[in-house]
């Protein structure tokens, strides 16, 4: 944007020319946030101390391969070839980045560099996304995750790929000498081979694989994004501060990319049987079947639609393997993020202690097998078996839920189980606070009051129907006792009244029938005494 001069257009030339622009949408009034230049001190830009112990920590890099996966042992069971695979690209990458980072006298990086991005191969659910974001956590680097599906090429409708550039400076607070040591992780990569074979412009697919090779190698990217008008708009009212950068170098950020690749075993087994023969073939072919991407190669990733400079920015290539059943059970098992702790937390927020018997992890591990989406069938599995219980065990009063094979096999005899247990602690509990009522009501009226079996069976009824102790029950009842009671006590001296049934079901009535007896009893003693 430039004024008549073919300069830039100071804040107020700016102001003008925008009023101008929108000056026909309403009354709209253009309003700036220029000032005049400020001296900035570098103190005022540098980042809060502990993005500084960050970026201290990552150009100190001082991490051991078997360090990372000994950290990545403590959350992802098995894949032990991809955890060590992972371990040493990690630490080239920043060892790497350690030493580029040394300049020579012309201000030349004093090595050769190649960035060593990551490709991760492997079914759904076996644990590539838990890899990489636990090595970004390990590390203390910002880590931003998306799905290769949601963006476009640049210039077209939907997300632009270098905003996951961007993105990484937001979560590094707006630290862009962090943000350049991120770690970028894209999902779903295998959806965009393929995509763009029509011969019509490509807006998903070998396009933003195009866009991504640029970003994956050294590049400059604008902290604003070119085509959101707000995000210029935001630009320019900064007013471009002292020492503040508007791009950032993707040299150091290390992209990890990852997918299912669902079909390239096809494209592995047609390369394999192109070398051999006969039996010895089909052989071959059985046994290598399940983990065919373990053994793809470059050529056999452009077949499956890639473009052969984007493949060849992804040097390291790693495979997580299918989970087994006894997989599954570890996880659940061993695993510090085993879905285990969830439901022990979500149990306890209702005051139920949750445990799992061995057999249970085992028989939740085979369900989960069946439904070929690796861990991520686990919580399905807990969920559809253990609904019921989370429902209907919270206020039932039962403090402890065991859960067995038997138990997942049948939830519905288990839960009546549960419930009743629950009903007995219930009345259990009732009957405690009956007993305290009871205790006070003779501390403070001075008579004694209990109640026959009847009665009591009558209560706990009450209780089950109306939902409310039996201390609120009893103190409605029988509030106004205390003056019948005593009023009874003068006429008779009696001190102690057991409550029938009667009581309970029509507890005026039955006062107002003790108190006629007790003057009636008054009145034939008067008359006996009398003759």
């Amino acid at each position: 944007m430039k004024n008549s001069n073919g300069k830039p257009p100071g804040p107020e030339e700016l102001k003008k020319m925008l009023e101008e622009m929108f000056g026909q949408v309403g009354d709209v009034q253009i309003t700036h946030g220029f000032s005049e230049p400020v001296e900035v001190t570098p103190e005022e830009v540098e980042p809060p101390v502990d993005e500084v112990e960050k970026l201290d920590n990552i150009l100190e890099f001082s991490y051991l391969p078997r360090d990372i996966k000994a950290y990545l042992d403590r959350y992802i069971i098995r894949q032990t070839d991809a955890k060590k695979a992972l371990a040493i690209a990690v630490c080239d990458h920043y060892n790497n980045a350690r030493f580029v980072n040394e300049q020579d006298d012309d201000g030349f990086s004093k090595v050769d560099y190649h960035k060593q991005n990551i490709l991760i191969t492997g079914p759904t659910g076996v644990g590539k996304t838990y890899l990489v974001k636990h090595v970004a956590d390990l590390i203390g680097v910002p880590f931003v995750k998306a799905d290769a599906t949601k963006f476009s090429e640049t210039g077209y409708v939907g997300r632009d790929v270098d905003d996951l550039v961007r993105d990484l400076v937001k979560k590094a607070d707006g630290n862009v000498e962090l943000a350049e040591y991120g770690v970028i992780y894209i999902d779903e990569i295998d959806k965009l081979a393929g995509a763009g074979g029509s011969g019509g412009r490509d807006v998903s697919g070998r396009g933003v694989q195009t866009t991504l090779l640029k970003l994956m190698e050294d590049t400059e990217v604008s902290l604003s994004n070119p085509n959101d008008m707000q995000s210029q708009m935001s630009m320019m009212m900064s007013g471009g501060k002292k020492g503040q950068k508007d791009t950032i170098s993707t040299k150091n950020i290390l992209f990890i990319v990852s997918g299912a690749f669902s079909g390239i075993e096809k494209i592995v087994d047609q390369r394999q049987r192109a070398g051999q023969m006969g039996f010895a073939a089909a052989a071959q072919n059985d046994k290598e079947e399940e983990s065919a991407t373990k053994h793809a190669i470059t050529e056999d990733y452009i077949k499956y639609g890639f473009e052969a400079e984007f493949i060849g920015r992804l040097p390291v290539r790693v495979n997580c393997e299918k989970l087994t059943k006894n997989d599954l059970a570890n996880i659940l098992r061993y695993s510090e993020g085993s879905i285990l702790r969830q439901y022990e937390r979500q149990f306890a927020a209702y005051g139920i202690e949750i445990s799992f018997k061995p057999d249970a992890i085992d028989y939740i591990a085979e369900v989960a097998e069946k439904q070929n989406t690796g861990a991520r069938a686990l919580m399905t599995a807990l969920e559809s078996h253990l609904r019921d219980f989370k429902y209907e065990m919270p206020g039932i009063g039962v403090d402890e839920l065991v859960v067995d094979q038997k138990l997942l096999e049948n939830p519905a005899e288990k839960l009546k189980e549960y419930a009743g247990r629950g009903q007995e602690a219930s009345r259990e509990e009732a009957l405690r606070e009956l007993a305290t009522y009871l205790k006070k009501f003779q501390e403070q009226n001075g008579v004694e009051l209990s109640f026959s079996d009847d009665a009591i069976h009558a209560l706990i009824n009450k209780h089950e129907e109306e939902g409310q102790s039996l201390r609120q029950i009893s103190r409605r009842l029988f509030k106004d006792y205390p003056y019948g009671l005593n009023l009874i006590k003068s006429k008779t001296g009696r001190n102690s009244f057991e409550l029938t049934e009667e009581a309970i079901l029509d507890s005026d009535k039955y006062l107002s029938d003790r108190v006629l007896e007790a003057y009636e009893d008054e009145r034939n003693s008067e008359g006996e005494a009398g003759s």
